[in-house]
């Protein structure tokens, strides 16, 4: 019974929430078995890891994507899950989960080809090795996101309010101050990286353009390729049933007005600002975010 409602619980989580728990779990995973198993504290880490040469990275292709799971540490794991979990509150208000992983993941993506060729182009990587870990480009991603579509949104920050465009602009040049002094600069070049790809995504979808739908498309054909593909019945007279028809006709109809009423409400916020919205509707905006 614990198992069905732990599933039960999960299944309940946004997108976001649910990114969180993997990357929670995966944490306690990498860290118990080594010490339990007596092994090196990296033997795990160090499949999943993104290397800094592009020989490395060609040995192990698979972590462009999954050096985003793993953390150096408690504090690495919280501040990036907590950066997450808020954000994330802010974005699947506004777009579906969907989107929400097309922008992680392209920030993740590209975060990580910054950091390579910076290691690989400027001198003063030249003699160092390094590997890439944790979440910071996909979280940078989804930030400056947001505060690229909703720039005069404000925020509570402490004990005053706070557009987001301020936000933003802070902590981009927070990784660019950082970038030669901090001794992280992997991981400021990866940020970087991800906070491109937010900025870009938001700017094109204003101008109508989705530049995550190829990869959402490449990764649906992939899944599709394991789905077991079932045999076609043999051909039989089908007799509709009027009622049925109707019935589905009319969730069309109203799955059409919802989206239109979501898009008309967005297109407010990126005119008006979100505090523009009346009650109802960020009432209904919220509900939409979470179905």
């Amino acid at each position: 019974m614990a198992g069905v409602n732990i599933k039960y619980q999960y299944a309940r989580l946004s997108v976001a929430e649910k990114l969180i728990a993997i990357n929670v779990a995966v944490y306690i995973v990498s860290a118990l078995i080594p010490f339990l198993l007596g092994f090196s504290k990296n033997s795990i880490v160090q499949w999943f890891e993104l290397p800094n040469d592009f020989f490395g990275f060609l040995m192990q292709p698979w972590s462009i994507i999954t050096y985003s799971f793993f953390h150096g540490g408690l504090g690495h794991l919280f501040w990036n899950m907590l950066l997450i979990y808020f954000v994330g509150r802010i974005f699947l208000n506004l777009f579906d989960g969907r989107r929400f992983l097309n922008v992680y993941f392209l920030g993740v993506i590209l975060g990580g080809l910054f950091f390579m060729l910076g290691y690989n182009i400027f001198p003063a990587f030249f003699n160092v090795n390094a590997a890439l870990i944790g979440a910071s480009a996909g979280a940078s991603a989804i930030l400056i996101f947001i505060c690229t579509y909703i720039p005069n949104q404000e925020v509570r920050v402490i004990f005053f309010n706070v557009k987001l465009w301020y936000i933003g602009v802070f902590v981009v040049l927070m990784d660019l101050i950082q970038l030669p002094t901090s001794g992280n600069a992997g991981g400021h070049l990866a940020h970087l990286g991800g906070a491109l790809l937010g900025y870009l995504y938001a700017s094109q979808l204003f101008k109508g353009n989705d530049i995550g739908a190829g990869f959402s498309n490449f990764f649906d054909s992939v899944a599709n390729m394991f789905k077991r593909t079932e045999k076609k019945a043999p051909l039989k007279t089908v007799y509709k049933n009027q009622r049925t028809s109707s019935n589905r006709s009319t969730k069309d109809y109203d799955a059409q007005s919802k989206q239109k009423k979501i898009d008309a409400i967005l297109d407010k916020i990126s005119k008006s600002g979100y505090e523009s919205l009346s009650k109802a509707e960020k009432d209904f905006l919220f509900k939409a975010g979470n179905e």
